[in-house]
């Protein structure tokens, strides 16, 4: 049983939600500013509350820091954890800046805990089913794959300089469970009617596959919240479309082989909820970790190599 401190009271929320009842979690404090919505926590969860993040930090029963505040804090409160002798769970994006991940990395060195990311792409049915299907060459070899997310303007800034770091950066935790890390051959980027929306294309060549990561903020307010994959085997083609209630279109995947087309039957299972069944896991020594800080790193320096590239071209 783990004594687990959340940091945030935004997706922290989420995450007490989560965890509250959870049969390896033994108690939840959580930390925040807002005094109405840490309240309300404490309320509706009866989970314990404070605004003072050193009663996290110096409890000695605490196991783990879930760390849900804005990426531009995750380097110093992860290192605070760890020196307090905490494990993290650190939301995605793990950091925005490579040096940050690199003194993350040391951190976890230098205290004897583990930092593990959120890359809950890792836990989703749809993608998980991809993942097996290449491992296994159940369709023989993958000879190229498509990537897509795509949003209308809900999520604040995400123009040419942030996209890659804020909203790549899911597929590109998929790509390097696939592949590992590969440098693009090709990037292309436009931003669209406003700086803080654009649409982004980067191209890779890895071993014998083709894979294309499309990104877009631009969408209209109609459009819904979508992700998707085409992915093209030796015998097969899978298709696979998720959006939000505002669309019409059905979330599926679909198998198309020389027999026909086949919806594939996914589990029903919330990525977010299996990311921390799995972390549970790791933290207590049961589990070969599929979300090691060092993979969140590989997927984050390539969402800076597409950030540069994208620089460059607007020179």
């Amino acid at each position: 049983m783990m004594n687990i401190g959340i940091l945030g009271t935004g997706f922290g929320a989420y995450h007490a939600s989560l965890l509250n009842n959870h049969p390896k979690v033994n108690r939840l404090i959580v930390f925040g500013r807002n005094e109405t919505k840490l309240q309300k926590l404490k309320e509706e969860l009866n989970v314990e509350v404070t605004q003072n993040i050193e009663d996290i930090l110096l409890d000695p029963d605490v196991d783990i820091v879930d760390l849900c505040l804005p990426s531009h804090l995750h380097r110093s409160h992860a290192i605070d954890a760890l020196k307090h002798g905490k494990h993290v769970f650190c939301e995605t994006p793990v950091c925005f800046h490579l040096e940050d991940a690199l003194l993350m990395q040391q951190a976890e060195k230098q205290y004897g805990k583990k930092i593990l990311v959120n890359q809950f792409i890792k836990f989703d049915p749809a993608y998980t089913y991809l993942y097996e299907a290449y491992r296994q060459q159940k369709y023989g070899k993958l000879i190229s794959l498509s990537l897509k997310r795509e949003t209308p303007p809900l999520w604040g800034d995400l123009g040419l300089s942030s996209i890659p770091t804020q909203f790549m950066i899911h597929e590109l935790d998929l790509f390097t469970w696939l592949w590992g890390p590969c440098d693009p051959y090709t990037v292309w980027g436009t931003e669209v009617v406003h700086p803080e929306q654009a649409q982004v294309r980067a191209y890779y060549q890895h071993r014998d596959a083709f894979t294309e990561v499309i990104a877009s903020s631009h969408m209209p307010k109609s459009y819904p919240f979508t992700v998707a994959y085409e992915a093209y085997f030796e015998k097969a083609k899978l298709v696979f479309h998720e959006s939000d209630e505002n669309d019409p279109i059905p979330t599926a995947l679909f198998e198309y082989t020389a027999s026909g087309q086949q919806k594939i039957n996914l589990e029903s299972a919330n990525p977010y909820e299996k990311s921390w069944d799995h972390a549970l896991e790791c933290f207590g020594g049961h589990a070969e970790c599929l979300i090691p800080l060092e993979s969140a790193v590989q997927a984050l320096e390539m969402a800076i190599e597409i950030k540069n590239r994208l620089e460059q071209a607007r020179r």
